[in-house]
């Protein structure tokens, strides 16, 4: 038995083969991906989310490029990450006690009259009813949450390095809450993400009833303040929240 000698001219055609099938795979199983994706944004349901993310994972970059090519904007693209990642982390989150659980809000929730001074822990809270900030900050405080008032990730990082949390909720725009989920999960943090109701530097706002939905993940509906349930369900004016807050401190 002969066998026919193998020459260069062979091994660089095997390979080129090769490589073309592999980009043609990858091409395929990104606008797979991408199908999926854009079936559980039009529909408002996520179908398949395990193989989504393990997927994005690796063909993110490729990926948002398919969007971009079908016209589904920026905004879409992030709404739908921060929402499939939400869903992987639910049960994990719903599992760790509050008082192993952060919250970070951003400065820009403030009102533009607030008298917060910046600390080494960020904006020091004064209950001054001029936002809701206040009174938020002392229900979930009542739950056992560690709350975060920052200007910035780089205070996140510090937080957590400092009081060690294994769950975190971040709440923000939706491009810093998409970068605080990729950071929590780079240094093995349970991360949910809230995004605010508007872009912007000064008086954003967010929507309470989406903050307290994950906050009261798993947790014992009894340590939820009264307060808490009657401002979600009946939403109380901003200075009606400032006053019920103080009245019950």
């Amino acid at each position: 038995m002969t066998f026919s000698p193998v020459t260069v001219e062979g091994i660089v055609f095997l390979v080129g083969e090769i490589t073309i099938l592999i980009l043609l795979g990858f091409f395929f199983f990104s606008l797979l991906l991408v199908g999926i994706s854009i079936l559980s944004i039009s529909s408002g349901k996520l179908y398949f989310p395990r193989f989504l993310k393990a997927g994005m994972v690796l063909v993110e970059g490729f990926a948002k490029a398919l969007f971009r090519l079908f016209g589904i904007e920026d905004s879409e693209i992030l709404t739908f990450f921060i929402k499939l990642h939400n869903t992987m982390n639910k049960k994990s989150f719903a599992e760790i006690p509050v008082r192993e659980r952060a919250i970070f809000f951003p400065q820009c929730l403030r009102s533009a009259r607030c008298p917060a001074h910046l600390s080494p822990e960020g904006l020091a809270c004064r209950n001054c009813g001029s936002c809701s900030i206040g009174f938020w900050n002392r229900v979930l405080s009542r739950m056992g949450y560690r709350v975060f008032i920052v200007p910035g990730s780089s205070f996140i990082k510090r937080m957590v390095r400092a009081y060690h949390p294994r769950a975190i909720i971040g709440v923000g725009c939706l491009s810093e809450v998409k970068d605080g989920l990729e950071m929590a999960d780079k240094i093995g943090l349970v991360s949910m993400g809230v995004v605010t109701q508007k872009d912007g530097c000064v008086e954003t706002s967010v929507d309470w009833d989406k903050v307290m939905e994950v906050a009261t993940l798993g947790v014992d509906p009894a340590t939820i303040p009264p307060e808490a349930m009657d401002a979600v369900f009946f939403s109380p004016p901003l200075q009606e929240q400032g006053r019920e807050g103080e009245n019950h401190e």
